[in-house]
């Protein structure tokens, strides 16, 4: 491109969901609403977990950190574009939209790896019931934990510094509700061969690693209830880890039709449309499937919400 149409940038656009001036107050009602419930729920679970012994268990553990890491993912975006509805301002500030691309990379990476830890975990729990204990030991736990930390923490500060580099044209339109990694690298006037190799090849690699963790675990699994001569005890075993099922679908299924048009040569409003459903709504939904599918934290909610009552 032209040296002439770079420029040092202060701030982009953030197009958003629509440019219709009378659906704003109903996308600011909508995803004020998902964001509301996505909160509370998720605290919900983690007040939940934390007032019951019986649930401080491996599972419960990750459980609990998959539900603080939702809410921060869910902030981390949606904030800003219900502050931009509200002022019917589109603009954020180029350290802002750094800082937003960096946190979403870290939560987004994160609940990731924490699909894959309680993959592996369920995959323990019914193929190694007698070791269990043993093998999902605190300190393993911890371990799992920290190094799913330090993998978005390098991933996200060395994809950052990488975008600190790039010179942006004086079009800072981005087709989006927040700022996204491949969208701000479409907006680069110099070349960023190394950027968009780092970009997909990294972001393929904690996408394909972990899936495929994720699909031996639950093949194991599978093979394993199989081998259950009773109906009642392969149901038992399904339900364990029926709920993780259906948040890494939901998860993965969003990922990739998101990962998929992030490609297209001409970004559009159908990535950002995608990305509702992983950045949003599976959050949001999260609560709702760990709870009403598991018994032991449906009762833990229901005495969570009986000692509050009483309290008062």
């Amino acid at each position: 491109m032209e040296t002439g149409n770079q420029t040092a940038v202060s701030k982009f656009i953030l197009l958003g969901l629509s440019e219709d001036v009378n659906l704003q107050p109903l996308l600011f009602g909508l995803f004020l609403y998902m964001y509301l419930v996505c909160v509370i729920g998720n605290l919900l679970i983690i007040l939940a977990i934390i007032s019951d012994s019986h649930l401080h268990t491996p599972m419960y553990f990750f459980l609990s950190n998959l539900s603080f890491t939702d809410i921060c993912f869910t902030s981390t975006t949606v904030l800003k574009m219900l502050a931009n509805i509200q002022t019917q301002s589109k603009a954020i500030t180029y350290e802002g939209c750094l800082t937003q691309m960096y946190f979403f990379m870290i939560f987004a990476g994160l609940d990731n790896l924490l699909l894959t830890v309680m993959a592996y975990d369920r995959f323990v729990a019914i193929c190694h019931p007698l070791r269990y204990t043993v093998i999902m030991n605190p300190r393993l736990c911890g371990l799992l934990l920290l190094l799913s930390w330090l993998i978005c923490l390098t991933y996200s500060l060395l994809q950052s510094l990488m975008v600190l580099r790039v010179s942006f044209c004086k079009e800072t339109e981005i087709p989006h509700f927040f700022c996204e990694l491949a969208q701000i690298l479409k907006l680069a006037c110099s070349d960023t061969p190394v950027n968009d190799i780092l970009l997909y090849f990294v972001t393929g690699l904690l996408g394909v690693i972990p899936l495929t963790g994720i699909l031996l675990s639950y093949s194991r699994i599978i093979s394993s209830i199989t081998g259950i001569s009773s109906t009642r005890g392969k149901y038992k075993a399904f339900s364990t880890c029926g709920s993780h099922l259906s948040v890494v679908s939901l998860f993965y299924g969003a990922g990739l039709g998101v990962y998929l048009t992030s490609g297209t040569a001409h970004p559009s409003r159908k990535g950002s449309v995608a990305s509702v459903m992983y950045t949003v709504v599976t959050p949001m939904l999260n609560p709702f499937i760990y709870s009403l599918r598991n018994r032991d934290m449906k009762g833990a909610l229901r005495r969570l919400c009986t000692r509050g009552t009483y309290s008062q």
